[in-house]
């Protein structure tokens, strides 16, 4: 019965456990590891009970949208989902929802797997024409990382800045931290939630341990309550039943698994999600980027000499030892880093298709394929880094005023 609870459990909070005990994968909001294949996205989709995006619904999106779906769609990097057709349902009945993700701020500078949720949050804003709040957990990384409480303040309006650098619309858009925004509806929200989840729940959910302190157990309602709108008052205080749609990756799932749980027993809606996948880093996905290892990741303060530096030394290859084996063999593209950063940054499909088939079969060699990785990350990272420049003190101000959007649903 003992093995049975622990299996369960872990299935529950995303482990992989092998029979004889060892973990092969585990996948929660504060750890990523995969075993020796990589994620395996199949089964995480079963353990945690979402649904698989399938073509249907990505055709349905562009065809509600009148426009093409993002690449991120097209290519099956956001490849899961809760509920998404309820929100198009309504979507296509002429009624409106909102958007949430957020951003734990532990970092100065982003990587590019950091702007994924945003760069798609953005398409999502702008295809939808949808109000969009984001939390800045600036409590969550004082209490897991070694940060003071000014520090990690400090963090979320430097990573605010770069969130701005994304493009939102400021009349569509609020943007907080949970130190400067916490209380009043919010805050009774949270107790509503904390209220319904008992400690074993939330043990066997994120799998704390005894020795965590209390500020880890008590925080999950903090990232819970931006999906009920009633903890919005000065943007949602007529409509406390609006539909909530979260993009984010798939770590961030036991979030709102407990939250779409709780939500009807406190009278609100459930969540939507739309789930991605991991962005590996520069050595593969059998290892994680890490502000520790600069060379782990592309970071959007990166210079092009950085840029071509990281991916040639550090991009993992699935191509041959030598040139003639490499003509004979080709490229394994299963396991070649630069072939799935291109799947997520390199926008025209025909081109894609055209580099991984020649790459494949040996006619492109590492270095060509590293080549054209690294104009399409300094294209992007440039890009992002002069939107960056512009963003102003007065704009950060602009997008955190607690205030009315006046643009909301237009």
């Amino acid at each position: 019965m003992a093995a049975a609870a622990a299996a369960s459990a872990s299935a529950e909070r995303g482990v992989d456990v092998k029979k004889d005990g060892e973990e092969e994968q585990v996948v929660n909001p504060w750890e990523v590891s995969a075993g020796k294949g990589g994620i395996d996205y199949d089964k995480l989709v079963d353990q945690f009970g979402c649904q698989r995006l399938d073509a249907a619904l990505v055709d349905r999106v562009a065809r509600l949208t009148g426009r093409p779906p993002h690449r991120f769609l097209r290519r099956g990097i956001f490849f899961a989902h809760r509920d998404l057709n309820e929100i198009l349902n309504l979507y296509e009945r002429g009624e409106k929802f909102y958007l949430y993700t957020g951003r734990g701020p532990s970092s100065e500078a982003l990587h590019l797997g950091h702007l994924i949720p945003f760069m798609f949050t953005k398409y999502l804003q702008d295809a939808f024409k949808v109000p969009l709040v984001i939390q800045l957990t600036d409590d969550e990384k004082f209490l897991w990382k070694n940060l003071t409480v000014e520090e990690s303040k400090r963090l979320a309006r430097e990573n605010a800045k770069d969130i701005i650098a994304c493009g939102f619309d400021v009349e569509r858009t609020f943007i907080f931290s949970d130190f400067s925004f916490v209380g009043g509806a919010f805050y009774e929200n949270m107790v509503k939630v904390a209220r319904c989840v008992t400690y074993n729940k939330v043990v066997g959910i994120f799998g704390f341990s005894p020795e965590d302190h209390i500020g880890k157990v008590s925080f999950p309602p903090v990232q819970a309550v931006p999906s009920f709108p009633s903890s919005f008052p000065h943007l949602f205080a007529v409509n406390d039943q609006l539909r909530c749609l979260i993009p984010c990756a798939i770590d961030q799932d036991p979030y709102f698994r407990m939250t779409r749980d709780v939500a009807p027993r406190i009278g609100y809606q459930k969540p939507s999600l739309i789930e991605s996948r991991f962005f590996p880093a520069l050595q593969g996905e059998n290892t994680k980027m890490s502000a520790s290892d600069p060379n782990s990741a592309i970071y959007v303060t990166d210079t092009r000499k950085e840029i071509t530096t990281k991916v040639n030394r550090y991009a993992f290859s699935g191509g041959q030892d030598s040139v003639e084996l490499h003509r004979k063999l080709g490229a394994n593209l299963n396991v070649d880093v630069p072939i799935k950063y291109l799947n997520f940054f390199l926008e025209d499909d025909d081109v894609l298709e055209h580099i991984k088939k020649e790459y494949k079969e040996g006619r492109m060699l590492t270095g060509e394929v590293k080549q054209r990785l690294i104009e399409v990350l300094y294209e992007l990272v440039a890009r992002h880094q002069r939107a960056r420049a512009q963003v102003t003190e007065e704009m950060v101000d602009a997008f955190m005023a607690v205030r009315p959007l006046p643009n909301m649903f237009g």
